[in-house]
């Protein structure tokens, strides 16, 4: 695994802006990079696909000990999600896709840092623009990325020909994109499809609506959980029997505080890092991690017997590791999960040690 420089295609901006990717330079700086790509060799893509699929198969146990046992107040969640994560958990309500975020340095096994479980972004990056980046500058290598034959695959479990709504904050670019993305592997898998804003949805008073006044019997929401729960529609959410993408089981993986009950359920396992909702529970440099923080914010990495001061949001603790850094420049895995496979990944740099929103996507390749 290393890092590598190259010419950037003559047209790059032109091309990725031709897939439909607006957003490859944001504020004047960018975020897509092609001057550079991670060279990785075969046998460490095997390390991570084994690695993620090992930490979803984990992941998946973990959701089935908690709904058995009830351990919902330890992950900040009421009455009224318990009840809607219990409810998909056993009709078992499929998932669709999420992104782990993984610390791999070529060497040592790959270690979770968090399951971005049900609202990843930076997916049509991973999936169409690296891959058509690779098809232009480096035919005679591959790319650990069947993400897009996945997720049409995954849509085809659906009944043929269902229809399938679409909800984003259309105001956000990348949210738009991601969305609208989506849409077209839905399209692919045969299904029909509507998009919606988020603040397009209606209640019926028995269901939830279109702007066409009709039914949604199944719904994409790039839309955090936590942020439904804390609408005032709220309180229609256990009344419907509409099918989520993401599922409501979802809200334990994508929630930090799932990383102190993987470890206590699967302790000293290679995959994952010591965590705790006590940071005197762990030793050395720590990393502070706010339950629902999203994109980096939050995050506060603590040398051995800080404390940070007080928090204005529950946050768990987990070990310090650091990202492998190459020319100054800290490298994450963001691998993808499909229905229940890894499927692919993208890589995201940046020259502070936590990764944020506007931290660069930058191609891989493997040889």
């Amino acid at each position: 695994m290393h890092r590598q420089t190259g010419t950037p295609r003559t047209d790059w901006q032109q091309r990725l802006e031709s897939l439909g990717f607006a957003f490859h330079t944001i504020d004047g700086q960018p975020y897509w990079r092609e001057d550079v790509h991670y060279v990785f060799e075969a046998d460490e893509i095997d390390q991570v696909e084994a690695a993620t699929n090992e930490l979803h198969a984990l992941c998946l146990e973990a959701v089935d000990r908690i709904v058995r046992s009830g351990r919902y107040a330890e992950l900040g969640l009421g009455d009224r999600a318990a009840a809607l994560v219990e409810r998909s958990w056993w009709d078992r309500e499929p998932a669709l896709y999420g992104r782990m975020d993984l610390a791999y340095d070529g060497h040592s096994p790959p270690r979770l840092l968090e399951y971005n479980a049900d609202t990843p972004t930076a997916l049509f990056e991973a999936s169409v623009a690296q891959w058509y980046w690779l098809q232009d500058v480096a035919t005679d290598a591959d790319q650990f990325n069947s993400i897009h034959e996945a997720l049409v695959e995954r849509w085809r479990t659906l009944p043929a020909a269902s229809h399938v709504h679409f909800a984003a904050c259309y105001e956000s670019t990348e949210d738009a994109l991601t969305c609208d993305y989506l849409i077209d592997t839905c399209l692919q898998a045969g299904h029909r499809t509507t998009a919606l804003d988020v603040e397009q949805i209606g209640w019926s008073g028995t269901d939830f609506i279109d702007l066409d006044n009709a039914p949604i019997e199944r719904l994409f929401k790039l839309y955090p959980w936590e942020w439904m729960l804390a609408e005032p529609f709220a309180e229609h959410l256990p009344q419907t029997r509409l099918r989520w993408f993401e599922p409501a089981w979802k809200m334990l993986l994508s929630n930090k505080a799932i990383l102190p009950l993987l470890w206590e359920y699967f302790p000293r396992h290679p995959n994952l890092l010591p965590a705790s909702r006590r940071c005197t529970d762990i030793d050395g440099a720590v990393v502070r991690k706010p339950y629902w923080g999203r994109e980096g914010a939050g995050i506060v990495v603590l040398g051995k017997g800080e404390t940070g001061g007080a928090s204005a949001e529950p946050c768990i603790f987990q070990a310090f590791s650091p990202l492998p850094v190459f020319d100054g420049r800290h490298a994450l895995v963001g691998s993808w999960v499909v229905g229940n496979a890894a499927v692919g990944i993208g890589m995201r740099e940046d020259a502070d040690c936590i990764t944020r929103n506007t931290s660069c996507f930058v191609p891989h390749l493997f040889r």
